[in-house]
């Protein structure tokens, strides 16, 4: 079997913890991976891993082999991108991470674009909540919402995220509609589920007022909270770019609109050493012409 490949599934299966993890990511089948370990064993004529029913543990060599394996990789790669780097068009594989409600909403028509203008890039996207290692994960570039304190990351600004409240005609209809921050105390909000107990800091001119309204319902997707809204479920806070559409249709109100949440920052990150190829810098300008900061 190929060698490096055989590498990879190996390295793959200990960074993901499982064989069927590795399968997935690499997108060959558990029994593929599997034979992947087994022609490296044999060819080393030793065991990298113990397994058993449960789980599977890196041997001794093992270890010691893991460590050449991702210098070997990383070798591969770093040619890959400088050979990448000599040609001006734009091609490989880019990598991106962002958060799932903003990879689902602002980015897709990113996407759209650039694929137009690089139909030789394959684009892989992950889209978590979660902040990845964008080494480990060999991610070419992340889109983080709020403060990023790692120094080692180079951050360009984008437009900040800005919130609203909102909630379906019928729903205001029934409960009445909020004149005041105060007024939230007596209605149903429908949150996500992580800020689910956190108050709300609205703020007008120099006044901020904070509110704990009542919050019976939570979910952990963007679309969901929307969609309940949508419904007539309770108010909800969501970025303005995921309910602009159903505010200009009417399906959603705003509400109070003379009070604001603060705007949450947003930035395109890479690592400092990061080799500036043609993929990963044409998509940082289209990026950039769509979202760059004012």
């Amino acid at each position: 079997m190929d060698l490096f490949q055989s590498m990879k599934a190996f390295v793959t299966t200990v960074h993901s913890g499982s064989m069927s993890a590795a399968a997935e990511q690499l997108n060959i089948t558990s029994a593929m991976v599997g034979q992947h370990i087994a022609s490296l064993e044999s060819r080393l004529g030793t065991r990298l891993l113990n397994r058993t029913t449960r789980r599977q543990n890196l041997t001794d060599f093992g270890e010691s082999y893991l460590e050449q394996c991702l210098d070997i990789l990383e070798r591969v790669a770093v040619a890959e991108m400088e050979a990448e780097a000599q040609s001006s068009e734009a091609r490989g594989t880019l990598r991106i991470t962002a958060p799932v409600t903003f990879g689902s909403s602002v980015l897709m028509p990113v996407l759209v674009r650039y694929r137009r203008l690089s139909p030789r890039v394959k684009v892989d996207v992950v889209l978590t909540d979660q902040n990845l290692d964008l080494i480990e994960e060999r991610v070419d570039l992340a889109f983080r919402i709020g403060e990023v304190p790692d120094s080692r990351l180079i951050q360009r600004k984008l437009m900040p995220y800005k919130m609203v409240l909102c909630a379906s005609p019928d729903y205001l209809r029934n409960q009445g509609v909020p004149e005041q921050p105060e007024d939230l105390a007596h209605h149903e909000l429908v949150r996500f589920a992580v800020s689910s107990g956190a108050p709300l800091k609205l703020f007008k001119n120099d006044e901020m007022r904070e509110v704990s309204p009542s919050c019976m319902v939570t979910m952990n997707s963007g679309q969901a909270l929307v969609n309940a809204a949508l419904r007539g479920l309770g108010i909800i806070v969501q970025p303005e770019v995921l309910v602009k559409d159903h505010i200009a249709d009417g399906t959603l109100r705003p509400i109070l609109p003379d009070w604001q949440f603060r705007e949450r920052p947003v930035s395109l990150l890479y690592y400092r050493d990061q080799k500036m190829t043609p993929r990963v810098r044409s998509f940082i300008e289209c990026v950039m012409s769509d979202f760059q900061a004012p």
